[in-house]
């Protein structure tokens, strides 16, 4: 079972320099094919990039990551966990709430929606008992292994129009992503529209949608989405999703030791600096669109409270949709009870 430790880059620099002298023992470098929805030039896709470096680096160069960006590969989010599974690439690097459609309990793997306030508070769950267990054992059951996650933290809504609480999404016709963003929404009385990742930009460009649940304020705005959208919210409350790294196990269990020793360095590396990267730049991306005349909506204490409600009401809904679903669930909420989050 893996066990997702927090190491110091000092750590896995020595760890690095002491493999390097077995880089080619079998005489070739492996090469992975890792499939990401991001595009290659928005924060996540250069996280992305040094990732793939790393992981050359860390193995001695024994091991290689072929990266391809905006689902070039399949062609639509949703898909590239099947993608993985099936062999045509080895590991998926979108995310685990992409495919509720499988199994329920994929949704608290992914976005743990009215949950977390931080991405440390989620980096952490996984140490708490019990809850490797539970995802390990949900991706085994689809022939894939979880290698870890990178959180860029609370996702900002695009919009064409004024979101400044809760009463205004009151029809709001926006993309939401497939899973429990629906539900919650729906409750509140907006109009949400199951849409793949990549189609979005198009929908916005073509008023096909009012807006949208995209990304970071800061992917947002590098994509160009508030030229023509004038509103956001900001900070985020929504949504928070974990994006991860999920191999094929078939592929994973072929890797050497160090190889999937440095896999798992790179991506707590890769968590860690996405976190602290679109920190930097959510900054950045305010002070721009401020300038330019975008409206950024801090909703309230008392409207983020009946966001997290109607959230806590569709958890308890969703417990019904698989044994799996209840199970992680319970292990969130006696985690954020043990830690003073709910």
């Amino acid at each position: 079972m893996l066990k997702l430790i927090t190491k110091t880059i000092a750590a896995v620099a020595i760890v690095s320099v002491a493999l390097f002298g077995s880089a080619f023992a079998d005489g070739h470098a492996k090469t992975l094919k890792i499939e990401t929805h991001f595009t290659a030039s928005s924060p996540n896709g250069e996280v992305a990039a040094q990732f793939a470096k790393n992981v050359e680096m860390f193995s001695g160069g024994s091991l290689k990551v072929q990266m391809f960006y905006s689902s070039s590969v399949t062609g639509k989010s949703a898909e590239v966990f099947n993608s993985a599974q099936t062999g045509i690439i080895d590991c998926d690097m979108t995310g685990a709430g992409y495919q509720t459609g499988k199994n329920a309990a994929f949704q608290f793997a992914g976005d743990v929606m009215g949950g977390y306030d931080t991405p440390y508070q989620q980096y952490d769950f996984l140490k708490f008992p019990g809850a490797q267990d539970a995802v390990d054992a949900l991706y085994n059951k689809y022939g894939m292994t979880l290698i870890g996650w990178w959180i860029p933290g609370h996702e900002s809504l695009i919009s064409s129009v004024p979101i400044p609480d809760v009463a205004s999404i009151k029809d709001f016709k926006f993309r939401s992503p497939p899973g429990m963003e629906s539900m919650i929404f729906a409750e509140l009385g907006a109009k949400p529209i199951v849409m793949d990742f990549g189609e979005v930009p198009t929908a916005l460009q073509t008023g096909l949608i009012d807006g949208a649940d995209y990304s970071s304020l800061a992917t947002n705005y590098a994509g160009g989405h508030y030229e023509k959208n004038r509103y956001a919210t900001y900070p985020g409350f929504h949504s928070m999703p974990a994006d991860h790294l999920a191999c094929n196990s078939k592929v994973w269990n072929k890797l050497k030791p160090h190889e999937r020793g440095a896999m798992l360095a790179a991506i707590e590396i890769c968590g860690r600096t996405i976190t602290s990267l679109v920190e930097r730049k959510n900054a950045e991306a305010v002070k721009a669109l401020l300038a330019d005349g975008v409206t950024l909506h801090d909703w309230s204490r008392e409207d983020r409270l009946k966001f997290r409600n109607a959230a806590l009401n569709a958890w308890q809904e969703w417990k019904k949709k698989s044994p799996e679903a209840a199970a992680l669930i319970d292990i969130h909420t006696a985690y954020m009870k043990a830690n003073g989050i709910l």
